[in-house]
């Protein structure tokens, strides 16, 4: 377990488009890019061995520019493969705000980040008392029906409240920008609400008609 105290002032960033890592939920990527091995090397050689996942920002001209928040995870598995690629696992940590881009000296880009605003991520998994979880599954699979999707349902009813909707927010295929919503909304409620109204919203084909019901 991380404490407040042992988060670092400076960390390597992974800017990967879609990619959306969120606390206490895991994150398998495939790294093959050589300033990504040389940046998982340099993770690993860490106490904390954390890389954080942040969005590129297309709404700014310069497409270099990253969005302001993103989430550190811990490597917690690892695997090299026969061709000198790795297959990892993040774990996630905190999200993170940051406050500059460092002129550094590797492959990879490093950030001055702030840890501040974000505690509750490094506590336990978050509740939502007011979450109608068989209204949202019935959503969900009139969703999953809509695209012709398979999922195991069993395990779906069986996860926690936390689990089931960063899950979900991780790996549905919404537009980046979506998935920065989800990344930062406060908390736990008001990403499942986020969550639920990006749901919809597919499920009308992209129009703005009423809500369904």
């Amino acid at each position: 377990m991380i404490h407040p105290a042992d988060l670092p002032d400076t960390i390597s960033v992974f800017p990967l488009p879609g990619a959306l890592l969120l606390p206490r939920s895991r994150l398998p990527l495939h790294i093959f890019e050589p300033r990504y091995l040389q940046m998982l090397d340099d993770a690993l050689k860490t106490k904390e061995r954390l890389i954080g996942m942040v969005q590129p920002n297309p709404s700014l001209s310069d497409d270099t520019k990253l969005h302001r928040i993103g989430c550190a995870g811990r490597v917690t598995q690892f695997s090299e493969t026969e061709d000198g690629r790795y297959l990892i696992t993040l774990t996630g940590v905190s999200r993170f705000r940051i406050k500059s881009e460092l002129d550094a000296f590797t492959p990879y880009r490093r950030c001055e980040v702030s840890w501040e605003g974000f505690d509750r991520d490094l506590g336990k998994a978050e509740k939502d008392d007011v979450f109608d979880r068989s209204r949202f599954l019935n959503l969900l699979e009139r969703f999953f029906d809509s695209r012709d999707l398979s999922t195991d349902w069993d395990s779906l009813k069986e996860a926690d409240n936390e689990l089931l909707v960063n899950s979900l927010s991780m790996l549905m295929d919404f537009d980046p920008e979506d998935k920065q919503a989800l990344l930062e909304a406060p908390c736990l409620r008001t990403r499942r609400e986020t969550l639920v109204t990006l749901i919809e919203f597919a499920l009308r084909g992209g129009s703005n008609e009423e809500k369904l019901q």
